[in-house]
């Protein structure tokens, strides 16, 4: 079957591989109709920080149609349309027990410890799948992965009504918080973005302002009172910085950009001014719920959406997305 795998650091080829073998019988097989490339998927790419076994297939935001279930599989069908969980947790340890699977003592990720979705069909774990409401696009179902850790994001930044926030970073999961924002009612909201294309997008859709750094813009943007809530997508250093600089005090930041390398920061700042940083690690139950609210959403997520990319092409879409150049939030690759 048509494929792409990463076999190391910038080597990213698309290859003809034998299919899956034989289902087993708590698996799903899927024939994959439409798989997203996160910045998860580039990271790795580019530093190998996640990469447990090469060659590998790739991709694990994705919506397709189940081909076959295994003997001991009752909650799905032949037919059935369905989207996939990208989190392999243990399901042993004490978060997992806790109901934390997003934070497992040893998480993995559907395309990093398993072949993912840059393939025209995978097998997975029948508890992996959810099945896709009735009437919805799988290419806009395809992003109920990135739209739940969004929310998840949303949740730990746990603004208050009527309360300025600043979203650095209008890429994939910034730009779907920042919409998930002004959905669900909260705001003024403003922007750091340095893609001046995908800023405007999601500023329109989001009805958010955008800044340029520095501490005029913030002043004007809170009136002078200080602002109190961030949400830091870039995973830059330098933003990082920026925005434990600008934060008021008492103020909160949410995180979750991916970083490279050791990241030097100003902590007296978060001494002195109390301030408060959460991490937001993919997401618990945010995924079923953003399933529920894409039916709503779908008409602003196709908007996010480039046009979509045959698999052949993938390696050259990684490049294109490394360099900044797309204007969409996500890209769609249809195998």
């Amino acid at each position: 079957m048509r494929a792409v795998r990463l076999h190391g650091i910038g080597d990213l080829r698309f290859e003809h591989i034998d299919p899956p073998g034989e289902l087993a019988a708590n698996a799903a097989r899927v024939r994959v109709r439409a798989a997203g490339v996160c910045g998860s998927d580039l990271h790795n790419f580019r530093t190998g920080q996640w990469m447990e076994r090469v060659p590998t297939v790739p991709g694990h935001e994705f919506a397709g149609e189940v081909l076959a279930v295994g003997a001991e599989v009752t909650e799905l069908s032949a037919g059935d349309r369905v989207i996939g969980d990208s989190r392999v947790s243990c399901g042993k340890c004490p978060r997992c027990r806790a109901g934390q699977r997003n934070i497992c003592d040893r998480m993995g990720y559907v395309g990093e410890v398993c072949d993912g979705a840059f393939a025209e069909i995978v097998d997975l774990p029948a508890d992996l799948l959810l099945r896709i409401p009735r009437g919805l696009s799988l290419r806009v179902a395809a992003l109920a992965e990135p739209l739940g850790v969004a929310l998840r994001v949303v949740r730990r930044l746990d603004p208050p009504r009527r309360t300025p926030i600043l979203i650095a970073g209008a890429g994939p999961v910034g730009g779907l918080a920042a919409i998930l924002l002004r959905h669900l009612g909260f705001g003024p909201l403003a922007l750091l973005e340095r893609n001046a294309a995908r800023a405007s997008l999601v500023a329109q859709l989001a009805g958010a302002r955008i800044l340029a750094p520095g501490a005029s813009a913030i002043a004007d943007f809170t009136i002078g009172e200080g602002l109190s809530y961030a949400i830091e997508a870039t995973g830059s250093q330098n933003v990082l910085r920026f925005l434990l600089g600008s934060l008021a005090g008492g103020g909160r930041l949410a995180m979750v950009g991916i970083f490279t390398g050791d990241q030097s920061v100003n902590a007296n700042v978060i001494v002195e001014r109390e301030l408060e940083v959460r991490g937001c690690s993919v997401f618990c139950e945010e995924q079923r719920e953003a399933l529920e609210l894409l039916p709503e959403l779908a008409e602003t997520i196709e908007r996010v959406i480039a046009p979509s990319e045959p698999l052949e092409q993938l390696p050259q879409v990684y490049e294109r997305l490394i360099a900044g150049q797309s204007p969409y939030l996500k890209t769609i690759i249809e195998p």
